[in-house]
């Protein structure tokens, strides 16, 4: 099996065979589009119609599946990007998903409050192939969010990189890529979990569960 040929089957997270996905990429699985439109199609659906929430704050992925996203309709960065993985792969498209470390210099005050700083980590982000080459895409954040927070939304053409807002409207700085873990055939369970632990300890209490208490809004 060639490389990027792994990155076509569905797997415990990426459940590209399930009948909601199946139902979700319809608008965007025409005959007669290329798979570059494919997925740029995807790309902007899963960017607008699912809406970006991260208080969705987790240390345990093993029950999050792109189908559970796609049904409650509302999802953070990784559970967007891990969809845009099941969507593509559907489509016959390769895709495998990213994560990075970001610093979010327009971050809502509360979130701030509840990871007592401006470093999200994971960041998640979709790498797609094609064309013989693997693009990134972050379909992560909603137009109406975007125009709210005063950023331009964040556009694909399925021929480049697009990965980051660099600059709010006024020319301020919006996000940061600190660092990049690299990208994963599935869910790297364990990465997320060390990763977290290790950037917000306060979230994690004495069994190393995530704390309901230290989510909690003052």
């Amino acid at each position: 099996m060639t490389d990027w040929k792994k990155y076509l089957l569905p797997t415990a997270h990426f459940d590209s065979d399930n009948q909601l996905i199946e139902k979700f990429v319809k608008p965007c699985s025409d005959d007669g589009l290329t798979q570059r439109a494919m997925a740029v199609c995807l790309y902007y659906k899963i960017r607008d119609d699912i809406f970006y929430n991260p208080f969705d704050i987790r240390f345990d992925f093993k029950s999050v599946t792109s189908s559970s996203v796609v049904e409650k309709e509302h999802g953070h960065c990784v559970d967007k990007a891990g969809l845009m993985v099941s969507c593509c792969r559907l489509l016959g498209i390769p895709a495998r998903i990213g994560l990075a470390k970001v610093r979010n210099h327009m971050g809502t005050a509360r979130l701030e409050q509840v990871l007592k700083t401006d470093v999200l980590v994971p960041h998640g982000y979709t790498e797609v192939y094609l064309n013989e080459k693997w693009l990134k895409c972050t379909p992560a954040f909603n137009k109406s969010l975007c125009e709210k927070l005063g950023v331009k939304p964040l556009e694909w053409d399925g021929k480049s990189d697009s990965i980051f807002q660099q600059y709010d409207r006024e020319g301020g700085g919006f996000m940061e890529y600190i660092e990049d873990y690299g990208t994963f055939e599935d869910i790297p369970q364990n990465l997320i979990f060390w990763l977290m632990k290790k950037e917000y300890p306060h979230l994690i209490d004495d069994e190393g569960n995530l704390s309901a208490a230290a989510l909690k809004i003052d």
